[in-house]
């Protein structure tokens, strides 16, 4: 579905990605996962099309994003943070946000509208919603158009106990409905519970990208948390093996 060739990324001096390749499949969450500083931000922006990398292309559906933007039509994207304007309403958001981009399935959007709780809110406005209410609304915007890849950014930060659960739920159903699920996320429990690949990237590099339980396996851990952390020390220790 989404193929990353060779991807590098430079900030003036800073090397941001370098060489990285993945595969993201449909049916399947795939979890970009690392320290901060790793790439993954910045590889999501690549994705999207908000960075254009320095080498390497992207393939969506076998078609090269470079030169395109329809393809954006095909992604459903929830960012870490909100940002709206402030003067418009929830319900104003809403209308102009299909007006630009076109018709969204209806069902949808009153499904996660219903169970996030955003009906008492249609004719606030945004200004003064809290953090977790406009994480909801990220989440509304992202999956009302039923795009074929959903792309999520922290998404679980300032949401209730029962919002995380209906958003975590809401995925697994996206999956299962052949989406491409592309996810980041610091919390390794999370991603273990709903994810089924990850892609660990270390200062802008790939070091691994598997099956989650086969990396507990293959690494005679517990868990994924622990995974990692030994994945990371044995790196650290394979560059500076004297400290």
């Amino acid at each position: 579905m989404v193929e990353i060739i060779g991807l590098e990324k430079s900030f003036k001096k800073l090397k941001v990605l370098n060489g990285v390749d993945a595969h993201i499949e449909k049916g399947k969450v795939t979890a970009i996962i690392g320290p901060n500083g790793s790439g993954k931000t910045t590889t999501i922006k690549c994705i999207l099309g908000l960075v254009i990398p320095d080498k390497g292309d992207i393939l969506i559906n076998k078609q090269s994003i470079r030169g395109d933007c329809n393809y954006r039509r095909q992604i459903g994207y929830m960012p870490q943070i909100a940002k709206f304007p402030d003067n418009l309403t929830l319900k104003e958001l809403i209308a102009m946000i299909i007006d630009i981009r076109g018709n969204c399935d209806l069902n949808i959007r009153k499904d996660v509208i219903h169970h996030l709780g955003l009906e008492a809110y249609m004719t606030k406005a945004l200004k003064t919603l809290s953090g977790g209410t406009k994480q909801k609304v990220n989440a509304l915007i992202a999956f009302m158009f039923n795009p074929e890849i959903l792309i999520l950014d922290e998404p679980t930060v300032g949401l209730d106990p029962l919002s995380n659960r209906y958003l975590k739920e809401r995925l697994i159903k996206e999956k299962e409905n052949g989406k491409a699920i592309i996810l980041t996320s610091h919390i390794m429990s999370e991603v273990e519970e709903i994810g089924d690949k990850v892609i660990f990237l270390l200062e802008g590099k790939k070091y691994v990208e598997g099956s989650i339980k086969e990396l507990i396996l293959e690494t005679h851990t517990k868990n994924l948390e622990s995974a990692i952390a030994k994945i990371m020390e044995e790196t650290r220790h394979a560059q500076n093996p004297k400290v």
